[in-house]
Formats: C-alpha cells, sequence, structure tokens
C-alpha cells in the first residue's frame, strides 16, 4: 500500500471523520487485519480565519514539503476551503495533491450532471478554485446561492461547523439553499464544506447531495491500494 500524507485541522472535527473514512475503505478492500500507513499534520485553524493568502500558501506548502520528505507517495488536504492553495504549491513538490474537485466531478459525471450547487463558506463559493476545475476538467457549471445568503452561509460555516456546533437553524438554513439552487437549475448539489455532510444526511432528499468528504476519501483509498 502507498502512504498518504494528510493535511487536517481546518477543523479537527472533519480530520476525524478523513482518517476515519480512509481506514474504512482501505479496510474493507484489506479486511481488519491491517490498516494503511498514514501521515498527519494538523494545522492550527487560526491560520485560514486570517484570510491572508500569502501566508496560507507559504505554511501549506512548508507542511506538503514535510510530508514528502517522511514518506508521503500524495497529499491529501481533509477540507475544501484550503484547495486554493493548489495552484500554488503543486509545482513546488513532487508527489500529487489529490484534488477534491477531481474526486466530485468523477461522481457528478458518472450521475450525469451538468449544473452543480455549491454550498459552503464564502471563499470556497465565491473563488473559482472548484467551479473551474469542474468546468475544465468534466465541463460542469457551478451555482451559487444569491449574494444575500453568502455572508450567513460563511457564518454558520466558520462560526459555528467547524467548531463542531450542529444546530437545527444551520440545518434549516442549508435546506432553503438546497431548494433554491435546485429552482436556478442545478440537478446535483456540492456540499463543498467537510463538515456539511454532518449536518445534513445526504441520502436524504431526492437530488444527489455529493459529498465531497466521502468521494476525497474514496479517492485518497484508491490511491493507497493502487487501484
Amino acid at each position: 500500500m502507498r502512504t498518504i500524507g494528510l493535511i487536517g485541522g481546518t477543523s479537527w472535527h472533519s480530520t476525524i471523520v478523513y482518517y476515519r473514512l480512509i481506514n474504512e475503505m482501505v479496510g474493507r478492500e484489506i479486511g481488519t487485519q491491517g490498516n494503511p500507513e498514514l501521515i498527519l499534520y494538523s494545522i492550527n485553524i487560526e491560520l485560514m480565519r486570517e484570510q491572508n493568502k500569502e501566508k496560507i500558501n507559504t505554511k501549506y506548502l512548508k507542511v506538503a514539503a514535510k510530508l514528502e520528505q517522511a514518506g508521503a507517495k500524495a497529499i491529501v488536504i481533509c477540507a475544501n476551503t484550503p484547495h486554493m492553495i493548489y495552484s500554488y504549491v503543486q509545482p513546488k513538490i513532487g508527489i500529487p495533491i489529490l484534488h477534491i474537485t477531481d474526486a466530485t466531478g468523477k461522481e457528478a459525471s458518472r450521475l450525469g450532471l451538468q449544473t452543480l450547487g455549491l454550498l459552503g463558506n464564502k471563499p470556497t463559493m465565491k473563488g473559482d478554485f472548484i467551479s473551474s476545475v469542474l468546468k475544465r476538467n468534466f465541463n460542469i457549471k457551478t451555482i451559487i446561492p444569491e449574494e444575500e445568503y453568502i455572508e450567513k452561509a460563511h457564518h454558520y460555516v466558520s462560526k459555528e461547523l467547524t467548531q463542531g456546533k450542529f444546530t437545527n437553524e444551520a440545518k434549516d438554513f442549508f435546506m432553503k439553499q438546497i431548494a433554491l439552487l435546485q429552482q436556478k437549475g442545478a440537478d446535483g448539489i456540492i456540499l463543498g464544506c467537510t463538515e456539511l455532510p454532518i449536518l445534513i444526511d445526504v441520502k436524504s432528499l431526492d437530488i444527489p447531495l455529493l459529498s465531497t468528504t466521502e468521494l476525497h476519501c474514496n479517492m485518497a483509498s484508491d490511491f493507497i491500494l493502487e487501484k
């Protein structure tokens, strides 16, 4: 099995889910007598809250290089938003960063989806590090909530979900956004915050909900097993 390096901490709640899912997925293939070798570096989430892109890029490059030196054959970033560093970090290291959007786009294509609604925090929804990859690699269109809802979504993600607070109020808000995105033409929804699948049951609605966390972990598992 190939070793992967995990960059977690943003938030630690989702990092735990990544660690558990990767072990479970690999375990289904090899049995419970063993488990994959993983190298975890947990970053302080305050780095992301500062929203200093240069500082974030520098930190992730430093961490990715350390994981490569430690023997990792690929990098998995255990959250959506930090993928903003991909275009800066990937050319500067010698191992691949397994991009969360490639995992999502592959599943969306398998399901025949053409327009995806994107939910997450403000940098994820307003940035292009998800939408551009979906368009370039899969010819899939991305739409986001109306501007009036962006700040409220960001509040729930950054002030509640990433801190382990999951309320009915937050769930009702995001369920409303899913309905509104459907009305705007979405035939699938990206749960683009690694805590959203904890808040919302992905099997509870009649529209496909793409859990980026689960899809990304499946991609990591396939890499480990050299599938």
